[in-house]
């Protein structure tokens, strides 16, 4: 591998773990910490809705930051985004920690930890399609699929980093914990940031945008010329997304909350669940990308959406043991192994139905717009479903197969001479 591939794909891997240790880990919090610190003049369940509604809401503002950021990265390049996209979120994260609680600001408290969220929202929206393309478009047609499944693994990276360092700070009293020890992983990404900063300063701009510049092929407004030419590509992506991040937010932020108030496992317990099962996929995905480069991107999308949806009964199942080892078996299966091949294709995929001018635009609209629709939702659906149907499960496995189904449909419109290998 050439050197300056090696520094590229460094840039855009430590980067977007980076964006989104940040992103999860507020995720991770939520469901521990904001419901009792922001949200607290509440019955319990809606306290936690309202948490998970502040976890979110910013899903929607992530296709607006696509919006925004994938315009300049269309326009003077995707290295001068992704600077910006950084720092964006690492301000709103390090705020987040130093924010006074409910008892302190009092209404203020939630609407100040809301808006940090959106902002949020608005740095990982431009954060992923620049990322993936930095990685994309540097790599050989024969690689394509190892090297956009590599900032993927930021995904998986970013949320092992907030899970462990909520599970380091978890072990402290719980009044120490409650009243700074969840702070102090918020406040550290500034540490990190820095570092990211650094590395991505040290990079050239991809060589296919700098083709795009020199022929002349820039889009005036790239998402008018997205959206007038190639709709049925975006329409596409959201549907493609969608079995890839509601089932995500199931294994990795729901259960965190069901396994802890619903089956009764120590917070711990089920947090080491997690971090495990974020470990294998991890390794997992570089692997599947590898593996897409030999079968294609779209067989292997497929396998992993029939396995998931095979699967959504069998985990609650699990589940429903109260096994803490059960537990950890049905979470690494599900988040671990089967979620795995569809996030390490998924991007590469996307890449490949979207001309160079307008890709930063399309990759990033279906994307964040599939998030919005079926990631943020996700935990607050799944939570709604246990209170209606007297806490069943039995509803959300059939919300799993749901979106397997949706994206199905979807990847089967995608044309074959896309199916890049």
């Amino acid at each position: 591998m050439k050197k300056q591939e090696t520094k590229v794909l460094m840039a855009s891997l430590i980067g977007s773990s980076i964006e989104w240790y940040d992103f999860f880990l507020y995720g991770t919090v939520a469901s521990l910490v904001f419901n009792q610190l922001f949200f607290p003049h509440f019955d319990p369940v809606v306290g936690l809705l309202l948490s998970y509604a502040s976890f979110g809401i910013p899903f929607f503002f992530r296709p607006l930051g696509g919006i925004i950021f994938s315009h300049i990265g269309d326009k003077i390049g995707r290295k001068k985004t992704l600077v910006l996209t950084l720092s964006l979120m690492g301000i709103a994260t390090v705020c987040i920690g130093l924010l006074p609680d409910y008892n302190t600001i009092g209404v203020w408290a939630p609407i100040l930890l809301t808006i940090l969220r959106l902002i949020q929202g608005l740095g990982i929206g431009g954060e992923w399609g620049g990322a993936l393309l930095l990685a994309v478009e540097y790599s050989s047609k024969e690689r394509k699929g190892f090297f956009g499944s590599v900032p993927q693994m930021g995904v998986t990276i970013g949320m092992l980093l907030g899970t462990l360092s909520i599970s380091l700070m978890s072990r402290l009293p719980d009044n120490q914990f409650m009243a700074w020890g969840w702070r102090i992983p918020f406040i550290l990404s500034a540490v990190l940031v820095f570092i990211g900063l650094w590395i991505r300063n040290g990079i050239d701009e991809t060589p296919e945008f700098k083709e795009a510049q020199k022929s002349g092929k820039i889009a005036r407004v790239p998402l008018f010329e997205t959206l007038r030419y190639q709709w049925k590509s975006v329409l596409l992506a959201v549907g493609g997304k969608v079995v890839e991040t509601g089932p995500f937010y199931i294994f990795s932020t729901f259960i965190i909350s069901y396994g802890t108030s619903q089956l009764g496992f120590p917070k711990t317990t089920v947090l080491n669940a997690v971090t495990i099962a974020t470990l294998v996929a991890t390794l997992a995905i570089p692997l599947m990308g590898k593996w897409s480069d030999r079968v294609g991107r779209k067989p292997l999308y497929v396998w992993g959406t029939v396995a998931i949806i095979l699967y959504a009964i069998p985990y609650f199942y699990l589940l429903s043991t109260k096994s803490p080892f059960l537990l950890i078996i049905a979470t690494v299966i599900g988040l671990g192994i089967l979620w795995a091949p569809v996030t390490a294709v998924l991007g590469t995929l996307f890449s490949e139905i979207f001309t160079t001018h307008v890709r930063y635009t399309g990759v990033t609209l279906g994307y964040q717009l599939g998030a919005a629709i079926a990631g943020g939702t996700a935990p607050l659906i799944a939570t709604a479903l246990l209170e209606t149907y007297n806490h069943s499960w039995v509803p959300v496995a059939l919300y799993i197969v749901l979106t397997g189904m949706i994206s199905l449909i979807a990847i089967s419109f995608v044309p074959k001479q896309e199916d890049q290998r």
